[in-house]
């Protein structure tokens, strides 16, 4: 198995193995916190996953001790220093490249793990919600925790945690901003699986492996319709998936599939 390491620039660390790309937030002094200059590399990593047709999955997970302590709060001073005629505007610019972060990782074409070695708080605790499947290590825990620094969830945080632990829940959690541990935050659904720190790697390339078995086109058509399913009628998902199907028609991988089903078949019957 070959493997591929871009090691620039060096906050952002990326490697492709096997078709796995795993996505390391490579801050460990910061508990991984984000920077402005970071994200900018965090998208830029994205888009070049996203783009790239030999990664069949992502993982995404943080080094040393935590997965990410959310936004640097170095940078929330910045902001409060400048000029009050440019605060406002400032903080719209930069709420723009969060949504576009977390809208890369909500929206890739391919499965995406979160695969929490540490605290994940704040905005980290929002990336984890963007990712399709949250896996824990017994060394994680997860808050919401905007509310002790004055703010609202800003990385998607309110539309992503009410639909995997209910209205009510989310409310709770980010009012208080408290931390949950791995065994509530399983019960409560904001994570998926629970393992070791030891494994939890290996355990999220094992599951980015399988998930990532299937037709690449298929699972790309049928996560952006799944992604959508909660806002749209039923009709809409209908048409959606019809048009989606008739893709799928003509992809190379449904040809090879239903031949080989076909073929099994006669040797059987012979």
């Amino acid at each position: 198995m070959s493997t591929t390491t871009d090691t620039t620039p060096s906050l952002i660390e990326l490697k492709i193995d096997a078709g796995i790309a795993t996505l390391t937030l490579n801050r460990p002094e910061k508990r991984n916190a984000i920077t402005d200059g970071m994200r900018s590399d965090f998208i830029t990593a994205l888009e070049k996953i996203g783009a790239d047709n030999t990664v069949r999955a992502l993982v995404l997970t943080g080094a040393g001790k935590g997965f990410c302590a959310g936004g640097d709060v170095a940078g929330m001073q910045r902001r409060m220093d400048a000029p009050a005629g440019e605060v406002g505007f400032n903080g719209w610019s930069r709420q723009q490249r969060v949504h576009h972060s977390v809208s890369l990782l909500h929206t890739m074409p391919k499965p995406v793990i979160a695969a929490v070695n540490g605290g994940a708080n704040g905005l980290g605790a929002d990336m984890a919600m963007a990712c399709d499947f949250v896996l824990a290590s017994d060394a994680a825990s997860f808050a919401w925790s905007y509310i002790k620094r004055g703010l609202i969830p800003d990385g998607g945080g309110m539309y992503f945690l009410p639909r995997r632990v209910g209205l009510s829940r989310a409310k709770e959690l980010i009012f208080t901003g408290r931390k949950v541990e791995p065994d509530e935050a399983l019960k409560l659904g904001i994570v998926d699986r629970v393992t070791s720190a030891q494994n939890l790697l290996a355990d999220a390339h094992a599951w980015a492996t399988e998930l990532s078995q299937g037709s690449a086109a298929a699972i790309a058509l049928g996560k952006s319709i799944l992604n959508q399913s909660f806002e749209s009628p039923a009709e809409q998902v209908f048409a959606k998936g019809s048009q989606a199907q008739g893709i799928c028609y003509t992809t190379q991988q449904h040809r090879d599939a239903v031949l080989a089903f076909l073929n099994a078949g006669k040797e059987k019957a012979a």
